[in-house]
């Protein structure tokens, strides 16, 4: 058996709202809208992963996604630009990424990260 895909499901009731994060300042893809569920994602090929933490690195809360950018700084303007509220960073960590922590529509906590 080979694991393909591993998708984040969040739960909400506004599911139009994760356009506005996901497609319009992230830049995913919608890759299936049923009106109950949208998937967003990247035609591009992505790695299956899992990580399971204690915390999110250099003290901070354990993030509930985290997204790898090519340019954080412009992620990083384009979620001010949209009012999305920043909660750390952004930060170049030890460990060999630069990113910031933002929260989505839905409270989750994401991580968003470039490798440097």
């Amino acid at each position: 058996m080979k694991v393909k895909r591993i998708v984040a499901n969040i739960d909400t009731q506004d599911i139009a709202e994760a356009k506005r994060f996901y497609q319009d300042v992230l830049g995913l893809d919608l890759m299936m809208d049923h009106g109950w569920i949208a998937t967003y994602g990247s035609g591009e090929e992505m790695g299956v992963q899992v990580s399971f933490a204690s915390q999110g690195g250099s003290n901070t809360p354990t993030p509930d996604l985290s997204i790898e950018v090519d340019d954080v700084d412009d992620a990083l303007e384009c979620m001010k630009k949209a009012g999305f509220p920043i909660e750390y960073g952004p930060a170049d960590e030890p460990w060999g990424v630069r990113r910031f922590y933002v929260r989505d529509p839905f409270g989750k906590l994401v991580n968003i990260l470039a490798h440097v």
